[in-house]
């Protein structure tokens, strides 16, 4: 009880996500004062095409570099290996507004190298976690932690018009990107832990109790990969799809909600600002009211781990699904609904940090960061194709019909792939999660029933799914 080690890194983690996501998103804030004359401020034109072309570069580096990163990850430890592309991505912050006047190639090369660097943030935290979080916390931490992400977008969202409007003009938000992102990672070598026994502070009764629920097992910087049983797992290919639903939805709406705001809606820039960051406070403020509710569920024995998933997974898509396919009939004249309805469709995706965003940990707590490092490079190339996607549909960005028809893609994508998830997705430790040698049938039998039953005391309905 109390507040112990592990909370010290989980805040640690989240203000870390937190900033890594100011060097994630700062471009698709700034990029509008960019190609707007605003005073003081350079400003440069480009086409619709090249912004999507600058927007989704980040994101050509960003997939390479997941599954290295997360084996680097289990190889080196994450903290070094996510304390050192936090200062890279920071220092790369500084040279954006150098590379903008160079010209549209400069700023693609700066956002792939940025993508390379921030491709290590998810597999390296997934490898903490792993180590850090009590599978009877799993819900709360892990989504308290990720909810950074969502007020760190908000956060910029917010800032950035007070920033453009300022003596910095837009490259201030590079320049206070940059800064944040040094000073974290100096903090984060000097005080954060790869797991509870290199922990500078710990009490031992704290250490005991997370090594025992944990279920990663301190030798796993030797364990091979085991690739082979990953790849023919179903349970595998349920997370990875709705990784990939959540993926594209969460993307296209993160990269073109200020375009439909100021074009359809008709909203200028400041406001704009503060009405996209919205639907991000929205998110994380959920992240933090859903993911207790779904470990007394699963920690009071009301449903088991599986049903969580798969019930927090559904609610965080197909609800908003079902908001963006009203989304589609919205006009500038209904502007309140409209954005009711953003703040909700990006919301309510909340419920995912409870679902699939988790699985990773449930399935092998010692390969998380690895499996994290391949779906979220596979889900990366969604986010490649799906603002690509809606450049292709969008000829005229000022046409309620062609946003229409993006909501709808939108909705559809996410109907299927959480189908794919409620069809094959488990929440039970895999049996290639032990090393061979350790595999026989008695400890396999404990993972399985330790982990359906969780703490909870057993029943029938254990046995449903």
């Amino acid at each position: 009880g109390g507040f112990g080690a592990r909370h010290f890194q989980g805040i640690l983690l989240f203000v870390g996500m937190m900033i890594n996501y100011f060097q994630r998103v700062d471009i698709s804030a700034a990029i509008v004062p960019m190609t707007q004359s605003t005073a003081g401020a350079p400003f440069y034109e480009w086409s619709v095409s090249e912004k999507s072309l600058i927007l989704s570069s980040f994101f050509w580096g960003y997939v390479v570099s997941q599954v290295p990163a997360g084996l680097l990850a289990k190889r080196f430890g994450a903290q070094v290996v996510l304390g050192s592309a936090t200062v890279i991505g920071g220092i790369l912050c500084f040279f954006h507004p150098m590379a903008a006047n160079s010209g549209v190639e400069s700023v693609c090369i700066l956002r792939v190298i940025t993508g390379l660097a921030q491709g290590a943030v998810y597999p390296c935290v997934h490898t903490l976690l792993a180590k850090w979080v009590p599978r009877t916390e799993r819900g709360f931490l892990t989504t308290g932690i990720y909810s950074g992400a969502q007020f760190g977008t908000a956060i910029i969202l917010v800032t950035s018009g007070f920033i453009f409007e300022s003596s910095m003009g837009w490259p201030g938000l590079f320049h206070i990107s940059g800064g944040l992102s040094i000073g974290w990672a100096l903090l984060f070598f000097w005080q954060g832990a790869n797991e509870p026994a290199t922990a500078r502070r710990i009490s031992n009764s704290e250490r005991e109790y997370i090594e025992s629920l944990t279920g990663s097992s301190s030798s796993t910087q030797s364990l091979p990969v085991p690739w082979m049983s990953i790849f023919r797992s179903p349970a595998f290919y349920g997370l990875l799809a709705a990784h990939c639903g959540f993926t594209w939805g969460f993307y296209t709406l993160l990269t073109e909600m200020p375009t439909y705001m100021s074009h359809v809606l008709q909203l200028d820039v400041k406001s704009n600002a503060f009405l996209s960051s919205l639907p991000y406070f929205a998110m994380g403020i959920l992240c933090l009211v859903v993911s207790p509710i779904s470990d007394l569920l699963i920690n009071r024995g009301t449903i088991t781990i599986t049903t969580a998933r798969k019930l927090f997974n559904s609610i965080g898509q197909w609800g908003p699904m079902a908001c963006l396919i009203g989304l589609g009939y919205m006009s500038a004249d209904e502007k309140t609904w409209a954005i009711l309805l953003l703040t909700l469709a990006v919301g309510i995706n909340a419920g995912c940090s409870c679902g699939y965003l988790i699985n990773h940990i449930d399935l092998s707590p010692n390969f998380a960061g690895p499996m994290m490092g391949v779906t979220n490079g596979i889900a990366g190339i969604t986010s490649i194709v799906a603002p690509l996607v809606v450049g292709a549909i969008l000829t005229n960005e000022d046409d309620p019909n062609q946003w229409r028809l993006v909501f709808f893609i939108t909705g559809g994508v996410y109907l299927v792939c959480n189908s794919l998830f409620l069809l094959f997705g488990k929440a039970t430790v895999q049996p290639w999660n032990e090393p061979p040698t350790m595999n026989s049938t008695m400890t396999l039998r404990n993972h399985l029933e330790n982990d359906s039953k969780t703490i909870a005391p057993t029943s029938d309905k254990d046995n449903r799914f």
